[in-house]
């Protein structure tokens, strides 16, 4: 039997150009109502999917992850004082969300998507939305790292 690591790395790939795409919802206590939290997470992943021409995609949609936090808001800081916040984090390889209009119109869907979900309780400025993109060569997928190029090669053997 082959090592964990040696299967992962002989094993095919599938997945489209902006697969695998986790989310980390922060908020508040108290930001959102209580059990909303993963209906929000949902709608700000359906808006993402939206934005990237991907709504209702059968190898997306299972392929967005993430996870959502809720942190006592003697936690949650803004200008270094407690706040009650919201934060919207993606983690995605480079290509994703470089386009501007795809930057420009999911961040303020996600931020009323927030606002909305919290009641309208939560004030816009203190909802925060970002993408953080992997360094090219630092996308990990089943033990193997991932180079721009080299998710571009699957993402077309795949086609």
């Amino acid at each position: 039997m082959q090592p964990v690591a040696q299967q992962a790395a002989m094993a095919p790939l599938h997945f489209e150009k902006e697969n695998i795409m986790p989310l980390t919802l922060t908020v508040s206590e108290g930001v959102l109502p209580p059990g909303s939290e993963k209906a929000t997470f949902a709608r700000l992943c359906e808006a993402m999917l939206k934005w990237h021409g991907l709504s209702g995609n059968a190898v997306m949609t299972p392929n967005v992850v993430g996870s959502i936090h809720v942190l006592p808001e003697e936690r949650t800081f803004s200008g270094m004082h407690e706040t009650k916040v919201a934060l919207v984090e993606w983690k995605v390889p480079s290509f994703a969300f470089a386009d501007r209009a795809i930057q420009v119109g999911y961040i303020e869907e996600a931020t009323s998507i927030v606002h909305e979900a919290s009641g309208g309780r939560q004030p816009k400025q203190q909802i925060w939305v970002n993408v953080v993109h992997a360094v090219d060569g630092a996308w990990g997928i089943g033990g193997e790292a991932l180079s721009n190029e080299q998710l571009g090669a699957r993402v077309h053997s795949s086609s």
